[in-house]
């Protein structure tokens, strides 16, 4: 009774949210390595999204995915802010989208990731999703409570 926000167990929306969620995750991921492969003329092909490999630091191509995963994870977390809309959901969705990752991932390789880099990249990754849409969803929610009545009706009678 005493909550902010009624909430109702919907699986079937929580399973669209997790959808679409994967689908902004993966289209944007694809639009921003796509660019950095335009932006220097280099071959693309979907191992640089899933390949284990490719994830590294230690050439220029490799930087760039970098760059690319991390600018996802910051686009992710508008998706978030748009989707979910619930700073209290941000940390569930943001581990969810990267743990399928994780599974596309050993199924497009056949095998578990043994590379720190790609590990490492992808908890910096999930934590930056969840906390800018932590970030968002949290202005968003306190944007709709009203702070201070009693202070207008003081400034109304000066």
């Amino acid at each position: 009774m005493g909550q902010f926000r009624y909430t109702v167990w919907d699986p079937w929306m929580i399973s669209a949210q997790i959808v679409t969620l994967q689908a902004i995750f993966y289209l944007c991921l694809g639009v921003w390595v796509l660019g950095l492969d335009l932006l220097l003329a280099s071959p693309y092909s979907l191992d640089q999204l899933f390949s284990y490999q490719e994830l590294v630091a230690n050439h220029v191509g490799g930087k760039l995915l970098i760059a690319a995963f991390i600018c996802n994870s910051l686009t992710c977390s508008l998706g978030l802010w748009y989707v979910v809309q619930r700073t209290k959901l941000c940390l569930d969705f943001s581990c969810t989208v990267h743990l399928l990752h994780l599974v596309v991932c050993l199924w497009w390789n056949t095998g578990f990731p043994l590379t720190l880099t790609w590990w490492v990249i992808n908890l910096v990754c999930a934590s930056m999703m969840c906390v800018s849409g932590e970030f968002l969803c949290m202005r968003t929610e306190l944007r709709t409570i009203p702070v201070s009545m009693a202070g207008q009706a003081r400034t109304d009678h000066l």
